[in-house]
């Protein structure tokens, strides 16, 4: 689980952002909706979470941030060297000139090196890239902290500066690839990503937490045209079976989605009730495609306790199948590993079902900067109050201005 999440100089966001999920002991208990941040912490977090925003105010921006940083950990090194990293700063001489700095506050394991090991503990990731004066990316710093449960405060695993310098715990057990690391490590690659090349279990373990982050926000490495998307299905009679339960249950008016080969590769083919023929995929509603296409993402951070990060879930989908996809997520059932689900969406009537610490608003000042903002950071919220109506009526902010 994500609970904290830091942005500054990335895209729209000019000053530093916090994304605090993080919620009070005090907070009435919301069983299954906000769950403990990390084992035996008295801090609560939403499993899911909702950004609001007009249009440009950088709610997509937001999921990019996460989105980069599970690139940035998983495929960094396998990037073209001196090739510009694939993200923005701030589109202002000052911001080019400026570091971008990003940082992530989650739970993972308390023995990092234990592949069976269950308790979960805090950790920090975080990254600064240099200004882009010479069109180039460079590290300025990246550092990994946790804190198990019997340390005071939090303990670097590794941290490494501009210069390349890298100071790791020794308990990770680097030796000889210590010197091979520094050889091999370029100022633009994550030092996690690299130590993968060597098989480092640590790197691994990590590297394979970021890819549990499964996001469809506007990366090269996330993005799936439709044969990729049907080919996943094809390959995984699981994930087809638990997509036509729920396809039925949604009550899309489907019998039965089948993948079948044809003209050499995968089509979706839908049966409908009360149809003799079945429909391809291309003749089918935005809003049917769509579920299609997210449904993957949702299933398989599900099914292993990932992180869904989906940029405009609501498009074409009914406003009635969102309470059902947030139950997903608070059903034990369904969700027994922990998944979160961070989306950005329009979608006002899905403000009825949030608790005000699921909602999250994006709004642009004067400058085009981004501000982010919890609803729960709004003093004089009350937990039963008409979102819907409060925030249409712009008493929260983060509405189109129109004329």
């Amino acid at each position: 689980m994500i609970y904290r999440l830091e942005i500054e100089n990335f895209y729209s966001v000019r000053e530093r952002q916090v994304v605090d999920l993080t919620v009070g002991k005090k907070v009435p208990d919301e069983p299954g909706r906000l769950v403990p941040v990390f084992d035996g912490a008295e801090e609560r977090a939403p499993r899911v979470v909702a950004i609001y925003g007009a249009n440009a105010s950088g709610k997509s921006n937001v999921l990019r941030a996460i989105a980069f940083l599970s690139w940035f950990v998983q495929y960094s090194f396998q990037h073209k060297a001196r090739a510009l990293l694939p993200y923005q700063k701030f589109l202002t001489t000052t911001s080019y000139k400026a570091p971008t700095r990003l940082s992530l506050t989650f739970s993972g394991k308390e023995e990092p090196l234990t592949a069976d090991s269950l308790k979960t503990c805090p950790y920090t990731y975080t990254l600064e890239l240099s200004s882009r004066d010479d069109l180039e990316d460079r590290v300025i710093s990246e550092s990994l902290y946790y804190k198990p449960k019997d340390a005071s405060r939090m303990v670097r695993i590794f941290e490494r500066n501009e210069a390349g310098e890298i100071k790791v715990a020794k308990w990770i057990g680097l030796s000889h690839q210590h010197s091979v690391l520094k050889t091999i490590l370029r100022p633009d690659a994550s030092v996690i990503s690299t130590l993968g090349q060597l098989n480092n279990e640590l790197a691994l373990n990590f590297i394979n937490a970021a890819s549990s982050i499964d996001t469809n926000t506007l990366l090269t490495r996330f993005e799936h045209n439709e044969q990729d998307l049907l080919r996943v299905y094809a390959s995984n009679e699981e994930i087809l079976e638990a997509l036509n339960r729920d396809i039925r249950r949604i009550d899309l008016g489907i019998d039965q989605v089948e993948i079948l080969a044809e003209n050499g590769g995968p089509v979706a083919s839908f049966a409908h009730n009360g149809l003799d023929q079945p429909i391809k995929m291309l003749f089918e509603s935005h809003g049917t495609q769509q579920f299609v296409r997210i449904y993957p993402t949702l299933y398989r951070a599900l099914k292993i306790g990932g992180i869904a990060v989906i940029d405009e879930l609501d498009v074409a989908i009914h406003p009635t199948v969102f309470p059902e996809i947030m139950r997903w997520f608070s059903d034990p059932e369904r969700n027994p590993h922990g998944a979160q689900l961070w989306m950005s969406c329009h979608a006002v009537s899905l403000l009825d079902d949030l608790l005000k610490e699921e909602v999250f608003i994006c709004e642009k000042d004067t400058g085009g900067a981004t501000q982010v903002y919890g609803l729960g950071d709004i003093k004089g919220i009350r937990r039963g109050e008409n979102f819907q109506q409060n925030y249409l009526g712009g008493v929260y902010g983060g509405i189109p201005s129109i004329g």
